[in-house]
């Protein structure tokens, strides 16, 4: 039989597929509850794809992870599980209650002490670390304002060595990127910043980049994958 997707299918094969794979993990289920009592946005990645970059960072032997967008804390967990007890995620968050909800989730999680929150304009964060000639990074997870992600990027590029995984979400945006930005109203300026990112990331000598779309409870999207050459 042939089955026609629609997002509500999509999301019952995402539940179906974290429930027979064991990706719900108490702790880290508790701190998107936790977000959502906060009056977090429910924006953060799924099970499968916080799974997803825990697995990448243990495949590339990640140590030092940079994630560009805390939220609540979820997809940091998950990096923070990649890097293992030894490693350290530095992540960056504009609004202090969404970096006070992520303290408290990694804490209730048993993985503060992996973590370092810095709040604040993440352009600022990063020339920061770049001035003070910060080690550089294994793996750079990008999921802020899309506006920015050209800024993130090169940025991120500098806080890099070859062999450094860089990780762009929401690439697809429900196929808004095939649009005309100007047509799109609150869109414009998001969707113009995946679009800039995307040929950013095409045309940088230092970068071999793909992109993968994902369909979900959360409908259309997708991630570019590179790496630093």
């Amino acid at each position: 039989m042939t089955h026609h997707s629609t997002d509500r299918e999509a999301g019952a094969v995402e539940q179906y597929l974290e429930e027979s794979l064991g990706l719900h993990l108490e702790s880290l289920e508790k701190g998107r509850e936790h977000a959502r009592a906060a009056g977090l946005p429910a924006i953060e990645v799924s099970a499968g794809q916080g799974k997803f970059l825990q697995l990448l960072t243990e495949m590339i032997g990640a140590r030092r992870v940079l994630e560009i967008g805390t939220l609540g804390g979820y997809s940091t967990s998950w990096l923070a599980l990649g890097v293992g007890a030894s490693g350290k995620v530095i992540t960056c968050e504009f609004e202090p209650l969404h970096a006070s909800v992520a303290r408290e989730n990694l804490e209730r999680s048993g993985l503060a002490d992996r973590v370092e929150i810095k709040l604040g304009a993440a352009q600022g964060t990063l020339d920061t670390l770049i001035s003070k000639r910060a080690e550089a990074f294994d793996l750079i997870f990008i999921d802020a304002d899309k506006r920015n992600n050209v800024v993130y990027l090169e940025r991120a590029l500098k806080l890099s060595h070859p062999g450094t995984v860089l990780v762009l979400d929401n690439v697809v945006r429900g196929g808004a990127i095939l649009d005309d930005p100007s047509q799109l109203g609150n869109q414009e300026a998001d969707v113009r910043g995946v679009q800039e990112s995307l040929l950013w990331l095409r045309d940088h000598p230092q970068v071999s980049v793909t992109a993968l779309q994902t369909l979900g409870a959360k409908g259309w999207d997708g991630f570019a994958l590179a790496r630093v050459v």
